[in-house]
């Protein structure tokens, strides 16, 4: 009997005891259904004194249709030179890559020999979306750099096929032989985008075909990069007011062909009209980045934010973006 009695009190002080867990997980639950306005982003990103704060802020406004702001790209450009968190800076050379120009190459590349994989990760995938020749020397070097991770040579590998130079080529060509199946793959990719060609994964077939013409590069194809997609599930058609939206491959910025519009480049042309509550804060992360080693930089982000938070538009839902 007395075990019994022990054993309910034990069950009852159990149940009381995670009301609080249960209450804290529908209020989490609850909190999913609604986005941080602009305002809460631009504060989030400008916050010097959290570094998780500058890493969420950062990647809100960079998958936010009117991300590509001024202000934004200066405190990207900011974080991706100077920041000495590996999350932020990741963070913001994802940004640059989805919002940044041509000019932002360099920059990001080089963060190609950073200690961090993150890091070095993020930095290849933006580079997949920023087209410059001077980074191509940048770039296969680390391809064939075996201790290098073979996601970031994977990445690298992908990144290479917007540069028709014979040095891409043999990095390519070489690359086939190492050990790692995604990296083959990708390289072998970047190749039939190069040169039109589909030889195999056999390295002499490669070599054989280049020393075989004078203009291996002639029949080449038009380099997009990639998106991630996936299929819909229960959920999202359940979150009908916050509709998922995937990218579509597109040339990067900076390659001119003709008829080819990048993804994002509404967020440049269209963002004189943004909404003047988005306008607001993106001027206070300009503000805010300018003062990133003093204590007021949130301040400064806040008080540019729109004046009523609630009317605000809400960042759109961040797209997937290798």
């Amino acid at each position: 009997m007395l075990t019994r009695t022990v054993t309910a009190l034990a069950i009852a002080l159990a149940t009381l005891g995670g009301c609080d867990t249960i209450q804290s997980d529908f209020s989490q639950f609850a909190d999913s259904f609604s986005q941080p306005t602009p305002a809460e982003a631009a504060q989030w990103a400008a916050d010097p004194n959290d570094r998780e704060n500058a890493r969420r802020g950062t990647v809100l406004l960079a998958n936010a249709p009117w991300g590509g702001a001024a202000p934004y790209l200066k405190m990207y450009r900011l974080y991706a030179e100077d920041s000495l968190d590996p999350l932020v800076r990741a963070a913001a050379l994802q940004a640059l890559g989805r919002h940044g120009d041509a000019a932002d190459a360099p920059l990001v590349a080089k963060s190609l020999t950073s200690p961090f994989r993150q890091v070095r990760l993020a930095a290849s995938k933006a580079l997949q979306r920023l087209h410059d020749p001077a980074v191509a020397d940048t770039l296969w070097p680390r391809l064939v750099d075996r201790a290098e991770d073979s996601d970031v040579r994977t990445e690298i590998a992908i990144a290479l096929g917007q540069y028709q130079t014979p040095a891409v080529f043999q990095a390519l060509v070489s690359a086939l032989s190492q050990r790692e199946l995604a990296v083959n793959v990708a390289s072998l990719d970047s190749l039939r985008t190069l040169t039109g060609q589909n030889l195999g994964l056999e390295e002499d077939d490669w070599l054989r075909y280049y020393a075989s013409t004078t203009a291996p590069f002639a029949s080449g194809r038009t380099y997009l990069y990639p998106t991630f997609v996936r299929q819909l599930d229960v959920w999202d058609r359940l979150i009908f007011w916050m509709p998922t939206v995937f990218e579509t491959p597109n040339t990067p910025v900076g390659m001119k062909v003709l008829g080819a519009r990048r993804t994002d480049d509404a967020s440049a042309t269209d963002g004189a009209a943004a909404p003047a509550a988005n306008r607001g804060a993106g001027e206070a992360a300009g503000q805010a980045a300018n003062q990133g080693a003093n204590q007021g930089a949130s301040e400064a982000a806040a008080e540019g934010g729109p004046a009523d938070a609630s009317n605000a538009a809400s960042p759109a839902k961040p797209k997937s973006v290798p």
